[in-house]
């Protein structure tokens, strides 16, 4: 019975339909999956199982849709690097190595069900081993950016108990400074041509590995992951996925976001300890049996982006708003991306102005999506679907999204309000479970029958959402309610600005006013920087109201990130304030 319900669970999962052949016009396909938005949220419905584990349900079903000739040629998992390395599995090589891998943490390391895994690792083919060989093992996965020091990596490993971490000779003595004040640490595995004391050598250990491993039975409801949010305000909090909110939920992602089929190849340019990888690295397209497609690159460069983008096959591309923006301002012109359909992007508002000008160069619409690490696509702009500039899109059909007030009513089109998602009486799949040893936090994200997301926007009267500012980023200025995001798109607008932040800054008139740090373009940075502010300044007033014009101007060299690149505004509006 358990059998018959895993086979139904997977058809529903993915429908690949027939093989994808190539329009000459790729740059007007329509939907794959479905007809559109109305039929996407009808059709849309998904049994969650007893229990549930991708590595079983999805991926060694694909593997047997290989075996038996259903499935397009194309690989599983396709990684270069820029050295003329190249690596591809099907779906069966796949599951032989991460199955080596799985007895490699439950023999060498002496991992139980439940036991937590931290996995620091940059885009190499063992990250994504690591990825399913927790799931086999129901191991707890915890990824971790390489660009972690020694004091995060050590946060992580007593805030989460951590018993194995996994990573590379960069980090791995990091980890051994730390090592001795993590006490649950008792397994170190690196990823090392050369060996190292104390360390287990993943390289050599998965050689000698026998493939031969049984996938443990998890319940859909059990911890899978742990992902550390970005932090952009306080410490990182601990956000507890289940096997069925990102192995299921995700499903909505795959199916109609990326809108994906086993023929295609998507590139995700994510940093590998962002919760976006296992959006669309891992869950997301391996749902709809498509290619995973990774280029380890040590930093993100436009030229390497655009060779790759026209040498491979690669069909859908997804990558976050700064590194469209870094695109957009390199030379474009003489390359051709012949195979790419779909660009999408996600972790932050992308300006108007972005999306204009990639469109204009590749005749490609970026479709934006929002969520967070505690959800998975909360609302999107889909393929088929009229895309309004700076919009959000409509709701995914995994959720049931409002306009809430500060008593948890739901507003109506065009008032401003928190953006929320209905979970009572039924709590969505597609949702985290709870901040991991952290009631209070988990508690505070409910307002009546909604879980509260942090962000404040609005709906139009056409169903459209539209992102304003993170709670605590609305600027109040003389009894005006000011979003960041608005300013900020005005400010791209105009030529000498590359990227622009905007946080309120004290004034004794106004209570607070409208202050932007702007990083210029190259060729505006030897101009006279008065001038240029007030010719700033006049543009955004003639982009949008007069009064959200940003009173004050500071030029600056690069904008303070977090690890998954998102502006830390909360750090540039404290340096503001702690001069009063």
């Amino acid at each position: 019975m358990q059998t018959l319900f895993r086979a139904k669970c997977f058809r529903r999962l993915a429908i690949p339909g027939s093989v994808r052949v190539l329009h000459k016009d790729y740059r007007t396909v329509p939907p794959q999956n479905f007809t559109n938005y109305e039929s996407m949220k009808q059709e849309f419905k998904l049994e969650i199982p007893e229990y549930f584990n991708f590595a079983k349900d999805v991926l060694d079903q694909w593997t047997n849709m290989e075996k038996a000739g259903k499935r397009p040629s194309n690989p599983a998992f396709w990684w270069i690097n820029g050295n003329g390395e190249e690596v591809r599995w099907s779906f069966e090589e796949l599951g032989s190595l991460s199955r080596k891998f799985a007895n490699i943490l439950t023999e060498a390391c002496a991992l139980q069900r439940g036991d937590r895994v931290i996995v620091i690792l940059p885009k190499i083919p063992e990250w994504w081993l690591a990825n399913v060989a927790c799931l086999r093992t129901g191991t707890v996965l915890i990824p971790g950016t390489t660009q972690l020091t020694q004091k995060d990596i050590l946060y992580r490993l007593q805030s989460s108990k951590a018993k194995c971490i996994i990573t590379n000779e960069v980090l791995a003595s990091a980890v051994d400074a730390v090592a001795s004040k993590c006490e649950n640490l008792h397994s170190k595995l690196i990823v090392s041509q050369k060996p190292k004391d104390g360390w287990g050598n993943l390289k050599e250990m998965i050689k000698h590995a026998s493939d031969n491993h049984t996938c443990v039975n998890t319940k859909h409801d059990e911890m899978m992951a742990i992902y550390f949010t970005s932090g952009t305000s306080g410490s990182p909090k601990m956000t507890g996925h289940s096997h069925s909110s990102f192995g299921l939920g995700l499903s909505v992602n795959g199916r109609f976001w990326l809108d994906l089929t086993p023929s295609d190849v998507i590139w995700n340019t994510s940093d590998t300890g962002w919760a976006k990888s296992a959006w669309s690295s891992v869950f997301s397209p391996w749902i709809q049996g498509a290619c995973v497609f990774a280029h380890y690159l040590p930093r993100f460069e436009p030229t390497s982006i655009f060779q790759t983008l026209s040498k491979f096959p690669i069909t859908v591309f997804c990558s976050a708003p700064t590194a469209y923006r870094m695109l957009i301002q390199s030379d474009m012109t003489s390359y051709k991306f012949k195979s790419l359909k779909h660009c999408v992007s996600a972790g932050e508002p992308i300006n108007p102005e972005v999306t204009e000008q990639w469109r204009k160069r590749t005749g490609l619409d970026i479709y934006e999506g929002y969520g967070q690490t505690e959800t998975v696509l909360i609302c999107g702009n889909f393929k088929g679907m009229k895309i309004k500039p700076g919009s959000m899109g409509k709701p995914s059909p995994a959720f049931d999204v409002k306009i809430l007030d500060v008593n948890g009513n739901v507003l109506p089109p065009g008032q401003e309000g928190d953006i929320g998602i209905q979970v009572l009486p039924n709590r969505p799949f597609g949702l985290f479970t709870h901040y991991v040893d952290n009631p209070t936090k988990t508690a505070s994200t409910l307002r009546g029958n909604f879980y509260i997301t942090g962000d404040r926007g609005y709906m139009d009267e056409d169903g459209y959402f539209w992102f304003v500012a993170r709670s605590d980023d609305i600027i109040l200025s003389s009894g005006y309610r000011i979003g960041p995001f608005e300013v900020e798109s005005a400010l791209t607008e105009h030529p000498a600005v590359a990227e622009a932040a905007v946080v309120s800054s004290p004034d004794p008139i106004r209570g607070e006013v409208v202050k932007a740090f702007i990083v210029l373009t190259p060729d505006y940075k030897s101009c006279d920087q008065e001038q240029l502010k007030k010719e700033i300044q006049e543009h955004v007033k003639k982009t949008t109201a007069p009064y959200k014009y940003p009173r004050k101007v500071e030029f600056i060299q690069e904008l303070p990130k977090t690890i998954s690149g998102k502006i830390k505004r909360n750090e540039l509006r404290k340096k503001e304030w702690e001069t009063i």
